[in-house]
């Protein structure tokens, strides 16, 4: 399970790279170490068809049976728990630098850095949103943790590759390095958005760092 990532992309470089007509993320600095429930820049589709890039918090709640407790790596896509969210207009793009898995190593675990290769180049996960009502965020951000409407997103894992495997044999998350594919996963009918939910092969990314919580780059 992937809770832990970076982007310390260009905020100029994001925007030109998934093709961004609107940024409504304010001064955007280098994100070095994102977890679970902070807010994170994330491109969507607008109703008009242009891209906006935004901030939303990282976890969307599952089942009400389980507690609907944040999830944010989301594997079961035949779910009907998430199967409203898959259309196109609640799929996003997640941008990325690297992502890390933990080793299981003694006596703690390691965090493990994988990108595409060493210069951290920008890829984006597979990731859908949704907006929710409810008390999230931390003491500082909500003292009085009131119920407010949040947007929320998380992305699709699948099974690993060889270079993830070894490190987290469970799963990795689903990774899209082209226009194309990026485009793919914004606009196409659900069936055809989900065939990209694959390993990236090995040979298209690496290892690049290890033992920090956050990226040393």
């Amino acid at each position: 399970m992937c809770n832990l990532y970076s982007l310390v992309t260009s905020q100029a470089e994001i925007r030109a790279s998934f093709g961004v007509a609107r940024d409504e993320t304010g001064n955007l600095p280098p994100m070095p170490g994102i977890f679970p429930d902070q807010r994170a820049p994330i491109v969507r589709m607008t109703e008009s068809g242009e891209r906006i890039l935004e901030m939303f918090r990282w976890g969307i709640p599952g089942p009400e049976q389980y507690g609907e407790h944040p999830i944010t790596n989301v594997r079961n896509v035949k779910s009907p728990h998430w199967r409203p969210w898959l259309k196109p207009e609640y799929r996003c793009l997640v941008p990325v630098s690297s992502f890390s898995e933990y080793a299981d190593t003694k006596p703690k675990k390691t965090p493990t850095w994988f990108a595409l290769d060493e210069d951290r180049p920008l890829f984006a996960f597979a990731g859908i949103w949704r907006p929710w009502t409810g008390v999230r965020g931390t003491k500082a951000e909500n003292p009085d943790r009131i119920a407010e409407e949040h947007r929320l997103f998380s992305f699709l894992t699948c099974d690993p590759n060889g270079v993830v495997g070894p490190i987290h044999p469970k799963a990795m998350p689903v990774l899209l390095t082209t226009p194309d594919e990026w485009s793919t996963w914004l606009a196409a009918p659900t069936e055809i958005a989900l065939e990209l939910q694959r390993p990236l092969p090995d040979a298209m990314m690496r290892i690049v760092a290890t033992g920090a919580r956050k990226d040393p780059e």
